[in-house]
């Protein structure tokens, strides 16, 4: 298109708006009172004038902006369906919590990482780096802190800071498109991570005399490495979807652009995103996880069983070692299954309604998205991190070892504190020594 069709266009464009708005401006006399086109103009004028890196007013934001005045008008027509989703009383509760998210996430995600951080702390210990269940599990906790240490700034912003203000600046629009894509990839490489956290559990039993075969260090560091590769490409939709927005508010003062994050459009692409998100990366693992678990389920109450047998039968005596060890072994192993069993319940229960909901979101449209996906949002956040922070608690309330381990490094630290004593010229005369090693 040639430089002077354009601009007829856009003359075209701007001079059938301006018509439309001063023909309503005469015909409706309830809005010529509350209507001075003269005051629209010098503040449209004046606008144009700013020279701001990011807020230029080019042609769109112009239609924008007219667009925003026939709106004042009410010259639009609604020709979309009446939106009634998610009414009732539950969503007053729901408001009601959305009203001090703020407050719980950033407690949440203060005692997360922390939390978080000595799980990486005891995990990495040299007892305990080297099984597969544990490296996959320290994973898991880094996954969860970026996560974590990610959602401060945003809460903080979002939640305490920017409610006193009237403006939505482009930085933090930025800032949100790229809080979206962060904790999107990290909380989907802590779905893959304990996906596969499930199945090696269940290959480990399942297949336990050909453990050497299957369950080798470097299948559990392609388990890892593919949990961190594999997000950014099942997120392409997204980016693709999602992008920075204005609204043009017009205010006694003139207009204001306020900018967003929203969906670019309703085509084929944004279906796509849902059905991607829903299906793929929330249902699909729930539906894996919820089998394995039962089975895992199963076998934790066949052992007990078991254990149960040997106790009335051999009891396991103490003059046979071999048996009190293989006793030992067995209740080991039925303490870790238990443990991974009520990891995998608890995130079930935190990531099967986002499912749902992003389901319901492709099935149903934009109007369920809007209406319900986002009053749901804080409570699914809260839910999420709520699964990070409470994996500590899991591990020191069922695990012996890693109780054991993370008070050797307490005590460790605590003495660290305290120097050691220094030794006199008396003690080298009676001992050998002359520090405490």
């Amino acid at each position: 298109m040639s430089p002077q069709n354009s601009g007829s266009n856009i003359t075209h464009t701007l001079t059938s708006l301006f018509e439309e708005m001063l023909l309503a401006s005469d015909l409706n006399n309830e809005n010529r009172s509350n209507v001075d086109l003269s005051q629209f103009l010098s503040a449209l004028k004046e606008q144009s004038s700013k020279n701001s890196s990011h807020e230029p007013l080019d042609f769109g934001t112009l239609v924008k902006l007219v667009d925003g005045w026939r709106n004042k008008l009410n010259l639009t027509k609604s020709f979309e369906p009446p939106c009634n989703y998610c009414d009732g009383s539950f969503r007053d509760f729901v408001l009601a919590y959305n009203s001090i998210h703020g407050f719980i996430s950033l407690f949440v995600c203060f005692f997360g990482s922390l939390a978080n951080a000595l799980n990486v702390a005891v995990l990495t210990r040299r007892d305990l780096a080297a099984a597969p269940i544990n490296r996959l599990l320290k994973w898991l906790a880094v996954a969860d802190v970026f996560v974590m240490m990610e959602y401060v700034p945003f809460a903080i912003y979002r939640y305490l800071i920017l409610p006193e203000q009237r403006e939505m600046p482009y930085n933090w629009a930025a800032y949100l498109l790229f809080h979206m894509h962060f904790t999107q990839i990290f909380h989907t490489a802590s779905i893959c991570l304990t996906l596969s956290l499930a199945v090696w559990r269940y290959v480990a039993i399942k297949y336990s005399d050909r453990n050497h075969i299957l369950c080798t260090e470097r299948r559990c560091s392609a388990a890892i490495l593919s949990s961190f590769i594999l997000p950014p490409i099942l997120c392409i939709p997204t980016f693709m979807v999602f992008d920075i927005h204005t609204t043009v508010v017009l205010e006694p003062s003139g207009p204001i652009i306020l900018y967003h994050v929203d969906a670019d459009q309703e085509g084929q692409l944004y279906q796509i995103n849902f059905w991607v998100h829903a299906v793929v990366i929330k249902l699909l693992p729930c539906i894996i996880l919820t089998v394995i678990s039962l089975w895992l389920i199963r076998e934790v109450y066949s052992a007990n069983q078991h254990q149960k047998k040997v106790r009335v039968y051999n009891a396991c005596p103490t003059s046979n070692k071999q048996i009190k060890r293989q006793c030992k072994a067995d209740r080991r192993t039925n303490r870790t299954t238990k443990m991974l069993v009520a990891v995998l319940l608890l995130f079930l229960v935190t990531e099967l309604p986002q499912g749902i909901l992003g389901l319901l979101s492709g099935l149903l449209g934009r109007c369920f998205f809007k209406r319900c996906y986002d009053l749901f949002g804080e409570l699914m956040d809260a839910l999420a991190l709520l699964n990070g922070a409470i994996n500590f608690i899991l591990y020191c309330s069922m695990s012996r070892q890693f109780r054991m381990t993370f008070g050797q490094i307490m005590w460790r630290a605590h003495l660290h504190k305290w120097p050691p004593p220094t030794a006199s010229h008396s003690d080298g005369q009676h001992t050998g020594k002359s520090s405490v090693p």
